[in-house]
């Protein structure tokens, strides 16, 4: 069942388009990778599905109401993280976490003070003293203490050290398991590649790939180093090498993965005395979509 449905979503700011014609859904259960660099358009789609910007074109709904007419009634369903939390100077951690929760109609005490533990936040300081990381750790406590349907996540980890990182992943996956959904908006690719079911990639409004993890790893490149026995000839003939270099009897290379087993075939040939190959990474298909749009 799908909790989030965008169905062709424009967004335009005068004559500048910030988003053109997005398509994307997010299953019950479910966490959705959105991924793009600065300025691609993630937070402009997700002000969109928080009612706080109206699209130009296309429709946007969550759990089947409309984002913009029926954003007080969906807010009662969701949790929200931005990568930047804005808090209240002069209140304490703890009191902003609680007005969050009475906000929610929340009393889960217990929860709100195990997460309080596991992320080591001290909650009886003032706002204006805490570290980036800090402020960033209250917003996603609030969040995880409500027992919302669906957690938006925009850069929910800028400013967290690897240790804390670490306490994020492990509750998101707990909260799947609990069949709640979560939409992951980051620009951290192994972050997103350890959570996430599905991802799409956004560009320039626009989105340009989206699928499965497996799913978009078949368009990447493989990278393979071999030292053989004989010079290692042919490999420019085979379309779907790429990136070839030398190094004695050694050679590097990529490889389109549905040429994978031409190119063991032909390699067979020299006489391999090594070979090594690395999976494909989700950075790999990132890396290689915005390198391609810049030649």
């Amino acid at each position: 069942m799908s909790l989030v449905e965008i169905k062709g979503l424009t967004k335009k700011f005068h004559h500048f388009t910030a988003l053109d014609k997005i398509d994307l859904n997010l299953n019950e259960g479910e966490i959705y990778g959105f991924i793009g660099p600065n300025g691609a358009g993630k937070t402009t789609t997700i002000r969109v599905l928080l009612g706080l910007l109206k699209a130009t074109e296309g429709e946007v709904t969550l759990f089947g109401k409309d984002a913009w007419k029926d954003a007080v009634m969906i807010h009662k369903r969701i949790a929200y993280v931005p990568g930047e939390a804005n808090l209240w100077p002069n209140l304490t951690g703890g009191q902003v976490i609680d007005l969050f929760m009475e906000m929610h109609g929340n009393s889960n005490t217990a929860r709100r003070d195990e997460l309080i533990q596991r992320f080591k936040l001290d909650p009886t300081k003032k706002c204006r003293a805490y570290s980036k990381g800090n402020r960033q750790k209250i917003a996603l406590i609030a969040a995880f203490t409500s027992n919302a349907d669906l957690y938006i996540l925009d850069e929910p980890t800028s400013g967290l050290d690897p240790l804390m990182e670490q306490i994020f992943q492990e509750i998101i996956l707990e909260l799947k398991q609990q069949g709640k959904s979560i939409l992951l908006s980051s620009h951290i690719l192994s972050e997103v590649e350890k959570l996430c079911d599905r991802v799409a990639i956004i560009r320039e409004g626009k989105i340009i790939e989206t699928g499965t993890l497996s799913e978009l790893k078949h368009l990447t490149r493989s990278k393979f180093t071999v030292e053989t026995q004989k010079p290692l000839v042919g490999l420019t003939e085979i379309k779907g090498v790429q990136n070839i270099s030398q190094k004695g009897n050694s050679w590097e290379f990529q490889v389109d993965s549905e040429k994978l087993p031409e190119v063991i075939s032909h390699i067979s040939q020299f006489g391999v005395l090594k070979l090594e190959s690395s999976a494909p990474t989700l950075e790999d298909l990132f890396m290689r979509h915005y390198k391609e749009k810049s030649l």
